[in-house]
This record gives structure tokens, C-alpha cells and sequence, in this order.
């Protein structure tokens, strides 16, 4: 599948969605990020989404410019981060001291060595983290971030890259369920 495939299947009330993939998933929709960047950060974002579809349709459109590291590191990122959104969101929203002083005592040794760029694989976290809602992890990812020298503007790409994917596999789903009913 292709993104010009998903499009094609998305409703015409999904017509800024699809303008926007083809804007988001470029190096000139994406400013400050590499394609292999961009394209990293779309399927950590399609994985985290868990629509099949759109992970196809992503899959499929950076096949060729998907090595094997990245692609390991996408799925790294988008599960490690189904775990520590989920921790970190509850350790933010409940704001107990004396909770907060526990070790989280969770295993997270890829984000140390994720076998990618430090900061490749820190966008890919920040992206799903952002589709998963932690405030907590998207601070963390951003100082993380500008640490490392990437811009406000590669940051503010990859969370754009991560809201498109995600209203893409949104509307995919409505097509999916209005086919069902």
C-alpha cells in the first residue's frame, strides 16, 4: 500500500488530512528533519496509531529509504513509550510527592542505546508520545531535544508529522466502521 492508496480509501470529509500527508511527509512539509528522519518518525507515529492500514501505507511509502535499524527503532519507540506514557501520565496527573519519589523501576535500556542516532530515536519518542498524550515524556523529548541541537522547528515538524498520522488512521478507521455497518 502507498499513501496515495490511503488517501484514495479516506472520505472526501478527510480532504485537509490528505493534504496534509502529502505536505507533512516531505523534506519541504518537514523542515530541519532528514527523510530518514521524517520517515522514522511516520512509522513510530503509524505504530503507535496501531492501524494497520496506515502502517502499510507508511511501510510502504519509505520502503527504500527504511533501513533495518530504523525500522527496529520505530517499533522500539512506539512500545517503549506505550509503557512509559501510561507511567509517566499517571506519575504527572496525580502529583503525590511521595509517589513521585518511588523509582519507577520499569526497563527502558533502549532509549539509552536504541541502535539509531540518539536524536533520531528521541523525535520517533517524542512523536508518540505526543499521539499517546503524556506531557511528562513530550517535556522530557523536547529537552532531550534542544539539548542535542535539534531546532524548534524539527521538533515542531515531528509532532506535525505525528498529528497528521494520526488523523489519518482516525479517518481510516471511520472508513473501516461506516464499511462494517
Amino acid at each position: 500500500m502507498s499513501i496515495e492508496t490511503l488517501k484514495s480509501a479516506l472520505g472526501d470529509y478527510a480532504r485537509d488530512i490528505k493534504l496534509n500527508l502529502s505536505i507533512v511527509l516531505s523534506e519541504e512539509g518537514a523542515p530541519e528533519l532528514t527523510t530518514t528522519q521524517i520517515a522514522g518518525i511516520a512509522l513510530a507515529s503509524a505504530y503507535a496509531t496501531r492501524n494497520a492500514n496506515v502502517i502499510a501505507a507508511i511501510e510502504g511509502e519509505f520502503a527504500a529509504r527504511l533501513d533495518d535499524a530504523t525500522r527496529q527503532a520505530a517499533k522500539a519507540a512506539a512500545a517503549i513509550m506505550a509503557m512509559n506514557n501510561v507511567y509517566y501520565r499517571y506519575m504527572h496527573y496525580v502529583k503525590d510527592e511521595e509517589l513521585n519519589k518511588l523509582p519507577a523501576r520499569l526497563r527502558m535500556n533502549v532509549i539509552g542505546s536504541p541502535g539509531i542516532a540518539k536524536p533520531d530515536f528521541e523525535l520517533m519518542s517524542l512523536a508518540v508520545s505526543a499521539i499517546n498524550g503524556c506531557g511528562k515524556c513530550m517535556e522530557a523529548h523536547t529537552h532531550e531535544l534542544t539539548g542535542a541541537g535539534v531546532t524548534r522547528t524539527g521538533i515542531q515538524s515531528a509532532v506535525r508529522i505525528a498529528a497528521v498520522i494520526n488523523a489519518a488512521a482516525h479517518s481510516a478507521a471511520i472508513e473501516e466502521l461506516a464499511k462494517a455497518s
